[in-house]
């Protein structure tokens, strides 16, 4: 077995910056299932927030979130986010990172929710793309850290209540392997795949969420997905992010009428927060019998729009559509996960040794809805209190040794409930398409009791026939499966509506429910899986 002081399951801007800095304290092993740029972050697109403008401040910046996340962001994870991700991404700037810049300055853009434009982009629109590669070639040149791509992490190794390393399967050589690491870091992504329509990439099945809950780290707001308002709807097509920041600077949301409509649901428009204007698309399209609603850009002037967005322009098209006399057909679709594996603002999780940063974490930061372009943020200001963690657990003079876990007295305020095993039941044929478009239908962007104890039921059957081994073991699809009735059972107890969490029998906020759903699996399902 291979030993490495860290260990990283995952490449995109968490796990690569992590790995980074970690290497500063020790040897460092990146485990990618694809090749190491093949991650979420390479499609980002808007850009990254930080309160770095003349006119911006922390308090600003913290306000803004704490109003996104509809009384569930965590103040004091928020305040982390805003200012150790202010000097974060000073660090991507000196580590090469080409923001763009008007006459030698970084340039800031609007987006929605947001009292400043605060978003650096690079590119344009292609601000992922230039964020990974940029830290992909720095971590490819760093002697400290080992890669191995196509290798996808299958089972955390736990050793009398601690995790201590993983065990593997390279996809490449069809060969098993063990790597130990003194500490392990789950850099994994979302769930987006776990639904028909989404803007994520086929990578983003939530493995690293699946491997920690089955292992006994505890999960946390699993009901609370994120779906961008706006992704290419057009018959065929793959779901393409049309960036919030097109709406940022000026796109106006239309009806099948030419009608400007969002404006009738909140007084904010098209820079409402991300959950109100997918519901405001949604309930007008379902209102007008039509399958989508049109951002009309025509009056930026087709050569703005091709500078500013030019991956946008480049797909728009590809499909036939003429920015400059028509609108875009864009529908909402399946985006970000504000929950995942539980953890405190130092990236520690319930389970000893294991930590968890980025889209698969749930540091309290986003609340019931994310406010966009912290995504990135939270990624880079997370890893780097992940680091200084490592530093911190090898430095005898620190006296933190082996305290690398959330406290329980952390945990007390949320509703902890436990889940079993998978239990026999009617369920139809198990195949990715039908547990995508089940769980889209069912717990997409509206809900009811019906439809998600109908989904906890079918999930819970499926689960129950991998585990028994009855029709092969697609891990992805087995972690999916597990994914979709920890999402059923979190959105099915959360009986009212918040944030990014709509429910048609429950469509208020109620006060009582501003508290963490925080699931934990049983004895016999950990058992099962180790």
């Amino acid at each position: 077995m291979k030993s490495y002081d860290i260990i990283v399951v995952g490449s995109g801007l968490a796990g690569l910056y992590c790995a980074l800095l970690a290497s500063r304290y020790g040897n460092v092993l990146v485990l990618t299932k694809a090749q190491l740029e093949d991650c979420n972050t390479y499609h980002a697109q808007g850009g990254i927030a930080a309160a770095l403008g003349p006119s911006d401040s922390t308090e600003l910046h913290v306000a803004d979130t704490l109003a996104a996340g509809a009384g569930l962001g965590d103040p004091a994870a928020i305040r982390i986010l805003v200012e150790t991700g202010r000097r974060a991404v000073r660090d991507l700037i000196e580590l090469g990172v080409p923001f763009d810049r008007e006459n030698g300055e970084v340039v800031f853009t609007t987006e929605g929710a947001h009292s400043r434009a605060r978003i650096l982009h690079a590119g344009g629109d292609a601000t992922g793309k230039n964020v990974e590669i940029s830290l992909a070639r720095v971590v490819r040149e760093n002697p400290r850290i080992s890669i191995r791509e196509h290798c996808e992490a299958r089972t955390l190794l736990v050793r009398n209540g601690r995790v201590v390393g993983v065990r593997a399967f390279d996809r490449a050589t069809g060969d098993a392997g063990e790597f130990e690491g003194a500490a392990v870091v789950m850099a994994t992504g979302g769930i987006g795949q776990l639904f028909s329509q989404t803007t994520n990439p086929d990578v983003a099945t939530g493995d690293g969420i699946a491997l920690a809950f089955r292992a006994g780290a505890d999960v946390a707001d699993l009901e609370f997905v994120q779906f961008h308002p706006t992704a290419l709807a057009v018959p065929g097509a793959p779901r393409f992010l049309i960036s919030e920041a097109v709406r940022g600077v000026g796109g106006i949301l239309r009806n099948g009428a030419g009608e400007r409509f969002v404006l009738r649901y909140d007084p904010r428009g098209e820079l409402a927060p991300r959950d109100v204007v997918a519901r405001a698309i949604f309930f007008e399209a379902q209102r007008r019998g039509e399958p989508c609603a049109y951002l009309d850009v025509t009056e930026m002037g087709v050569d703005f729009f091709r500078r500013r967005f030019p991956t946008i322009a480049h797909a728009c098209a590809r499909y036939g559509i003429d920015v400059a006399r028509e609108p875009i057909p864009v529908a909402p679709a399946a985006h970000y996960l504000m929950g995942g594996i539980r953890t405190n603002t130092w990236g520690e999780t319930t389970l000893p040794g294991l930590y968890a940063v980025g889209e698969c974490a749930c540091t309290g930061v986003h609340g019931a809805n994310r406010l966009a372009s912290n995504s990135l943020l939270e990624a880079v200001a997370f890893a780097a209190r992940i680091a200084q963690r490592q530093f911190e657990r090898v430095d005898d003079h620190c006296g933190r040794q082996g305290i690398d876990h959330v406290p329980e007295d952390d945990l007390k305020d949320d509703l902890c409930i436990e889940v079993g095993a998978g239990r026999a039941g009617s369920a139809p044929p198990l195949a990715k398409a039908t547990l995508r478009d089940l769980t889209w239908t069912l717990a997409g962007l509206t809900r009811n009791r019906e439809g998600l104890e109908k989904l906890e039921s079918i999930s819970a059957a499926w689960q129950f026939s991998m585990d028994e081994g009855e029709g092969g073991r697609d891990e992805e699809c087995r972690n999916l499966v597990l994914l979709a009735r920890l999402l059923a059972t979190a959105a099915l107890r959360r009986e009212e509506s918040r944030g990014a969490h709509y429910r048609t029998d429950f469509p208020q906020p109620v006060p009582a429910w501003q508290r963490r759903i925080v699931l934990h699996a049983s004895d016999g399902m950990r058992k099962e899986n180790r």
